[in-house]
């Protein structure tokens, strides 16, 4: 859309961990030609990886955090118990330690601590007793596997309610493996460095977890003497109804806008 309806002075630049996303992405936007540049990246490496490419400024940065729709409905990538598939979570298969390698490997009062921080799960340590216990029979290989374990290891109630009982241990085990969280704050304040004056930063975020860090750097580039931003959505911009009936996975996003200010000058 922002290509369609821009002259042809405008480029993009698509960054992304996964090698996958990059080759769709080059696909479907080829017709743009040169004005579409693709890098394989962490964002956490964002003012490098465009320092590389000779960019200083840019007029705009989207952040879209969290797994995508092709990522989690393939049973090979292991994001989703669904389908058992192997349990990997890499959103860059190429590099980093598995999901697997994690769960087989970690004692088990450092995975309750991750079940618990990132997945905000009540039973996090007895899900982490049961995952120790059920490797020390044979090593946790497969989403199926993980996600009746769990299932074992919470109460009857549990299992019926309203999201499935696997949903916020698969959730922490990703965010951990992605290191999602500690890559994020330092990437917001790389984009507002890079960004003009007047130029924005949007970051879609689908947790409360992605969506309070974000608050918390906004507001404190948009702080004191020193100010870079100002923030444009005192609260966050949530999907229609209309949007959560065409797409029920936006109905968790939370949209946050911030604009760089233009540097007063001291007399």
């Amino acid at each position: 859309m922002l290509l369609r309806n821009s002259d042809s002075t405008v480029k993009l630049i698509g960054l992304d961990r996964d090698g996958e996303a990059i080759a769709y992405s080059r696909e479907r936007l080829a017709e743009f030609g040169d004005r579409v540049t693709f890098k394989q990246m962490d964002y956490r490496d964002l003012k490098c990886g465009l320092m590389e490419m000779g960019i200083s400024q840019v007029g705009g940065v989207l952040f879209d955090l969290g797994v995508s729709s092709p990522q989690f409905d393939d049973p090979r990538r292991g994001f989703s118990f669904r389908e058992d598939g192997p349990l990997d979570m890499r959103m860059d298969q190429t590099a980093g330690m598995t999901a697997a390698t994690l769960v087989n490997r970690e004692p088990e009062h450092t995975l309750a601590d991750i079940i618990y921080r990132y997945g905000d799960e009540r039973y996090a340590r007895r899900i982490a007793r049961a995952i120790v216990r059920a490797r020390e029979r044979n090593p946790i290989e497969t989403t199926g596997e993980l996600a009746s374990i769990i299932t074992g290891a919470v109460p009857s109630a549990y299992r019926h309610g309203r999201i499935h009982c696997a949903t916020r241990t698969f959730q922490a085990l990703r965010i951990a493996v992605n290191r999602e969280l500690e890559s994020l704050e330092p990437a917001l304040y790389d984009a507002a460095d890079l960004l003009v004056p007047g130029g924005r930063m949007c970051v879609v975020s689908f947790h409360s977890l992605e969506d309070r860090i974000v608050k918390r750097v906004f507001r404190a580039l948009a702080q004191g003497p020193g100010a870079r931003l100002s923030v444009l959505t005192k609260k966050p911009i949530a999907p229609t109804d209309e949007e959560c009936r065409t797409n029920p996975r936006a109905r968790s996003a939370k949209l946050r806008v911030a604009e760089r200010m233009v540097e007063r000058t001291t007399r």
